[in-house]
């Protein structure tokens, strides 16, 4: 994969690709690249008004059309409601998910909480994209998906590196640190990423040979971009209300980020070739922050099965979607 690129990708022709947070940042680039590659991508969107000014910037850097299809639709991953209702009209226009890219998310900003009560950045980051692909299981399950199985794509983060499991007090109602809440949702999202796949195995393990095989064809691979230069860095700033912040922003990501066409790469690289289920995708340049995507490993509390049941059924609970795994 040395210095894999988005000319890489294959073809996407009659692949439905969803993609959350897909009006900005990295979600936006790879909706373009899906696009570019004949996909339907549907970009699943806080603000309807602001994917689909985003769409017609794409269509209009393609020349005024892409070869693929955008359709934009409301998601709030801070709604449960709205996650919930997102999957229904989903499920009653499309036969099959290819590709769902958990990507949208929120970073160090002031407590707060969602509309279900939960803190934020848990509530988005993890508990938002739990529900959705729950919800979009049977679709992703339907898919013919990409060499055989449909994908299941979470974005984290370096930062989950820094990120601590307490469960007694996941929605950080004792205590708030901005940076620790999203270290912790991001090391979240890994330990989800990590369980699906091992469920799916053992799902797949425990099928009767001697009948035709009823198992789900899907793939859970986590990846995290890098430093790269969105407007996620700027929206913290904004958030922490410290001026100081905004111009130390600046200064970091003109400095050390990369662009986000590169940074998308390996979200676009875990959704399209022939990657492990349980893979960890990231770039391969200097301190896995920068550069071209290969498939490297996260921390030692990432691969934590214990941790991870136990998210597992606090998210089922919390969300109230069941799996049927």
């Amino acid at each position: 994969m040395a210095d894999w690129t988005t000319d890489e990708m294959p073809r996407l022709d009659e692949k439905t690709v969803v993609v959350t947070g897909a009006n900005s940042g990295l979600g936006f680039e790879g909706t373009r690249a899906f696009a570019a590659r004949g996909a339907t991508v549907v970009m699943a969107c806080r603000s309807v008004d602001r994917g689909e000014e985003a769409a017609r910037e794409i269509r209009a850097d393609a020349g005024g059309e892409v070869d693929g299809e955008l359709d934009v639709r409301e998601c709030d991953l801070a709604s449960l409601d709205s996650v919930e209702s997102f999957a229904e009209d989903l499920g009653a226009d499309y036969d099959a998910v290819d590709v769902l890219c958990n990507n949208a998310g929120v970073m160090a900003i002031p407590r707060s909480e969602t509309a279900d009560g939960f803190e934020t950045q848990f509530g988005v980051n993890h508990l938002g994209h739990f529900a959705l692909t729950g919800r979009l299981f049977d679709l992703l399950d339907a898919a013919e998906g990409i060499d055989g199985d449909a994908r299941v794509v979470t974005q984290s983060s370096g930062a989950h590196e820094q990120g601590e499991m307490d469960f007694a007090d996941l929605n950080w109602e004792e205590s708030y640190g901005k940076w620790k809440a999203y270290g912790r949702s991001k090391l979240a999202n890994l330990l989800f990423a990590y369980e699906l796949q091992r469920r799916l195995d053992a799902t797949n393990g425990d099928s009767d040979e001697t009948d035709e095989p009823d198992e789900p064809g899907i793939r859970s691979v986590a990846c995290h971009p890098g430093y790269t230069d969105t407007n996620l860095q700027m929206r913290t700033a904004a958030e922490s209300g410290n001026p100081l912040m905004k111009v130390g922003m600046k200064a970091a990501n003109a400095v050390l980020g990369q662009d986000p066409e590169i940074g998308v790469e390996p979200m676009l690289y875990a959704a399209t070739t022939d990657v492990d289920g349980g893979a960890y995708v990231e770039p391969g340049g200097l301190m896995n922050m920068r550069g071209h995507p290969t498939v490297g490993r996260s921390n030692d509390a990432s691969y934590d099965r214990a941790d991870a049941r136990k998210l597992w059924e606090y998210s089922t609970e919390a969300t109230g979607v069941e799996y049927p795994l």
